[in-house]
């Protein structure tokens, strides 16, 4: 076999590989929209052609479930946690990676072995800590645990390694004083950190389910995960109106997404403008 076949047959492996890959990325999604348009005992019997039952499933969504309150409290919360978390993570991430003193690098280093905590180790103290403080069932108590988040610490830091410290230095000359140099250079600068942090903490915050869950307790506060999860799992659940309310729940996440994409890339990339 000379180059330019092995070439092309690599090639072939390559595209086929990626081609199958996308395939099954994509197919959930797919399977999702064709359920939407299919009655339940359709779905049941897998069904994968379009039906005409998506008026009737969309009808019955709105009509089951108060859409506006449960994506807005979806939204509230998304929101909320995602400029608090921004703002926390992103001061300690600037600040554990330009100040320095002796017990700096311990700390971090505490900081990120809370990362092999699981969440499931912490929801009773949590929900003990939240009960004393009068916030269960409030979207405060969903909020605050997400705020001081050690993976978005780390890759603040990470992500600090490549701001210019001429510019802290340059900034310091001017008297510009700490908080100012972090407001009006680091965060322009740093932009597209951002914009990536943005996009994983608000997808978070939009479809966390777990402690929600537990600390959510009335139907005016319920989120819209939460309200999906209610449907899947009653006793006779109509999927056709699950797919529904899954593909509503989806699109927020997918807007953020391919709003800000370039950002993300250029985020996770570590890139600096």
């Amino acid at each position: 076999m000379n180059n330019g076949s092995a070439r092309i047959a690599g090639a072939i492996v390559t595209y086929g590989f990626v081609g199958l890959m996308a395939f099954l990325s994509i197919f959930p999604f797919v399977w999702m929209l064709l359920g939407a348009t299919n009655s339940s005992i359709d779905i049941i019997k897998g069904k994968m052609l379009p039906g005409s039952a998506l008026a009737t499933n969309i009808s019955t969504f709105f009509t089951q479930v108060n859409a506006p309150l449960v994506f807005w409290n979806s939204a509230k919360i998304a929101i909320l946690a995602t400029a608090l978390t921004l703002a926390v993570s992103s001061l300690a991430g600037y600040g554990f990676e330009m100040f320095r003193s002796r017990h700096r690098d311990r700390i971090y280093s505490a900081l990120l072995l809370t990362m092999m905590i699981p969440f499931a180790a912490l929801m009773i103290p949590l929900f003990i800590m939240m009960g004393k403080a009068g916030l269960i069932n409030t979207h405060i108590a969903v909020v605050l645990p997400s705020i001081a988040s050690a993976f978005i610490v780390f890759y603040f830091r990470q992500c600090t390694k490549a701001f210019p410290s001429e510019l802290r230095d340059a900034a310091k000359v001017d008297g510009l004083k700490e908080w100012q140099i972090f407001l009006y250079i680091y965060v322009p600068v740093m932009r597209s950190t951002y914009a990536a942090a943005l996009i994983i903490v608000f997808m978070t915050a939009w479809n966390n389910y777990l402690w929600p869950l537990i600390v959510l307790q009335s139907n005016e506060t319920k989120t819209i995960t939460l309200v999906i999860s209610s449907l899947a799992s009653a006793y006779y659940p109509d999927y056709g109106v699950v797919m529904v309310g899954t593909i509503l729940a989806t699109l927020p996440t997918l807007a953020v997404f391919f709003f800000m994409q370039r950002q993300f890339v250029q985020g996770m990339l570590g890139s600096v403008k």
